[in-house]
């Protein structure tokens, strides 16, 4: 038997009211509250403490200690302690989530369990409806489409082109990080865990890159390869110049055909043209 989606399981807990963990597997977790998501955490994305020790504002020692001794309060001790302010601890779980949401609702098939009570070491500084959760990401999914309708590059390593097609480029600052940090193995997702950005603002700005032509593009598979051409039709030489002249009939009137009239000179490069243009208006 098939496992539930993870939109059918969360939306069966939102109509439930429930508070807890739900498990994706290893890919990543959701927490709820009264119905509410609360934080989502995936394990291809850029966590909270992630975005605050790649901007600076804390080690990774520090998050460390602050996690261990944390009951369910670790954004509020954050805040008590100055490493941040109640506005950009809101903002950072805000975009953690959306980042996180995105990607883990796409994994298919995991493994789902939920934990009834458990709690986020950061608390609770947001809320998300369920509902209006999904919306955004299928609002996310059509808007990195409309920067470019292909995943060619979303888990290739990027890799910048050499040589531009013009003299002049503008580029956002996510495109100018990204470009700057490409060493030509990191695919977006980890490149976006290196500089500090969440991993859709990632996305978007390598598929940006990648209409400008600024990323170099796999090539595509042999099944996928335009057909080569197949080689035009060889006409045999005439060995037999005693028998009838072309466009002749028997009495050495001229006949009615369709075919062109020639110089009857094999060589005559005229005279090819021609007689392939005949024979494709008889098919």
């Amino acid at each position: 038997m098939a496992e539930p989606s993870i939109e059918t399981t969360l939306t069966g807990l939102a109509d439930d009211g429930a508070t807890g963990a739900l498990r994706a597997g290893r890919a990543g977790t959701i927490y709820l509250h009264e119905g509410r998501v609360s934080h989502v955490e995936c394990a291809g994305t850029p966590s909270v403490e992630e975005l605050l020790t790649a901007s600076g504002r804390i080690s990774a020692n520090g998050v460390r200690t602050t996690r261990q001794a944390a009951v369910g309060d670790g954004g509020d001790v954050l805040v008590r302690r100055g490493v941040l302010t109640r506005g950009e601890l809101q903002l950072c779980v805000l975009g953690a989530t959306l980042d996180a949401s995105f990607f883990l609702f796409g994994v298919a098939g995991p493994k789902l369990r939920f934990k009834d009570g458990d709690r986020h070491w950061l608390g609770t500084h947001w809320y998300f409806d369920v509902p209006a959760l999904f919306q955004e990401c299928r609002r996310r999914r059509a808007r990195l489409d409309r920067a470019w309708p292909s995943a060619e590059l979303d888990t290739r390593p990027v890799r910048p082109v050499r040589r531009i097609g013009s003299r002049h480029v503008a580029l956002s600052g996510p495109q100018w990080e990204i470009l700057l940090a490409a060493d030509g193995e990191s695919a977006p997702a980890e490149l976006a865990k290196k500089i500090g950005l969440s991993a859709y603002a990632t996305l978007v700005a390598v598929r940006e890159l990648a209409a400008a032509d600024l990323l170099i593009k796999p090539e595509p598979p042999p099944s996928e390869a335009e057909p080569e051409p197949e080689p035009e039709q060889v006409l045999p030489r005439r060995t037999d110049r005693s028998g009838l002249r072309p466009g002749l009939g028997p009495d050495g009137r001229k006949a009615n055909t369709i075919m062109p009239e020639t110089s009857g000179d094999p060589t005559d490069v005229n005279l090819l043209i021609r007689l392939r243009d005949a024979l494709e208006a008889l098919q």
